[in-house]
């Protein structure tokens, strides 16, 4: 038994000791030019494939330090490791349908920007989002699919009618933008780190046919 509670005091030891040391990691400026240039080399077909080797794997196993966090829809085209030419341990995905914003998406961005000290954090929307197009067509199959709708109905009424893009475009892409800006107003945490510690949060848009992520601010 007292090995037992002695154990438990070092891992509440080392558990608080972690959290009182700032995780090493880099820049928001840093983490963006290397999504930045992933990306123009996964455009042109010229990827590098990095951290996936075997070395790779056995170096993450009881650790990880990914330098950006990508919130991006579930569809299966737009794999954010793929698209970023990126590997094991580097980004720290968070997918759902539309990628809206909810409480364990918050708390998900919270441990990686508190505790694997991430200072870059994408919210990154696609060309014909099928969650958003749903949106358009008011569709409400069950309670579940309408959490999804409400979440994005916001994004909806930005829409201007002056713009030059078609509606579902504009959709997206301030539904990226909307999420953004409430994962910054709706977390105190998050905006302490904005504010005092480098963190920076950036809406995008993925376009299906080149490739290509467009950073929309």
């Amino acid at each position: 038994m007292k090995k037992l509670f002695l154990l438990f005091c070092f891992i509440c030891f080392s558990f608080n000791s972690s959290l009182a040391n700032e995780v090493k990691n880099l820049s928001a400026d840093e983490a963006l030019k290397i999504l930045k240039e992933g990306n123009l080399r996964f455009q042109n077909m010229k990827e590098k494939h990095p951290d996936q080797t075997k070395e790779r794997r056995k170096e993450l196993q009881n650790m990880q330090h990914p330098f950006a966090v990508v919130i991006t829809c579930s569809d299966s085209r737009v794999p954010p490791s793929l698209i970023f030419d990126q590997g094991l341990g580097d980004i720290f995905e968070i997918r759902n349908a539309g990628n809206v914003l909810d409480n364990h998406v918050i708390g998900s961005v919270e441990y990686a920007v508190v505790h694997l000290g991430v200072k870059l954090v994408i919210v990154m929307g696609h060309e014909n989002c099928g969650a958003v197009t749903a949106t358009l067509n008011d569709v409400h199959e069950s309670k579940f699919i309408s959490s999804l709708i409400n979440s994005i109905e916001p994004a909806l009424k930005m829409y201007d009618e002056n713009s030059n893009e078609d509606k579902l475009t504009s959709t997206v892409k301030n539904n990226a933008l909307y999420v953004a800006n409430n994962l910054i107003k709706s977390d105190k945490i998050l905006n302490d780190y904005i504010k005092n510690k480098g963190l920076k949060i950036l809406p995008a848009y993925y376009h299906l046919d080149s490739g290509k992520v467009e950073f929309l601010k």
